[in-house]
């Protein structure tokens, strides 16, 4: 038998879905404001996204991701349309206290699941070497790095670290 013992204590649940309250878009904003302001700067691209994640992520046709642990909003990933069934992986974080968790993986899973629901053959991300575990994430779920002359153009002077992830048609 394989009952739970009585002093177990199973790891909360996380939930992801898609942002729709004020709490989740000041969240989305918190958790990316925390990241970049670690690492780097903010630029001007990254101010006009964060304060409308609607309008700049959703209305277009793409989507941002919530993930909740225990009520609260622990990180987020976004969905950028690019072109016919492309999307850029976009505004990925997790709080620092949640992380090593799984959360990023779960939240990129996620995206890439989604987006494929959205009709997506495709996704880009756009990020830095100075990111390691980040950029390990990506390429342990198939992302494979583009060359130099395979790059897009970003708005990020940070990006020096461009990816893809090729969608089977299903």
């Amino acid at each position: 038998m394989n009952e739970p013992l009585l002093n177990e204590t199973r790891p909360p649940a996380l939930s992801i879905a898609p942002l729709t309250t004020d709490a989740d878009r000041t969240a989305f904003r918190a958790l990316n404001e925390a990241w970049i302001s670690d690492f780097f700067e903010l630029e001007a691209a990254d101010r006009a996204s964060l304060a409308d994640p609607d309008g700049h992520y959703v209305a277009p046709g793409g989507a941002v991701f919530m993930a909740h642990l225990e009520g609260r909003a622990v990180g987020c990933v976004a969905l950028c349309p690019e072109g016919p069934g492309v999307f850029e992986v976009s505004k990925m974080a997790v709080d620092p206290a949640a992380q090593g968790r799984g959360v990023g993986r779960r939240l990129l899973a996620h995206a890439v699941a989604q987006a494929r629901a959205m009709g997506a053959h495709r996704l880009v991300l756009a990020s830095n070497a100075r990111l390691g575990p980040a950029v390990h994430l990506y390429e342990s779920l198939g992302f494979r790095h583009l060359a130099p002359e395979e790059r897009p153009h970003t708005p990020y002077t940070r990006a020096d670290v461009f990816m893809e992830l090729e969608l089977a048609l299903s």
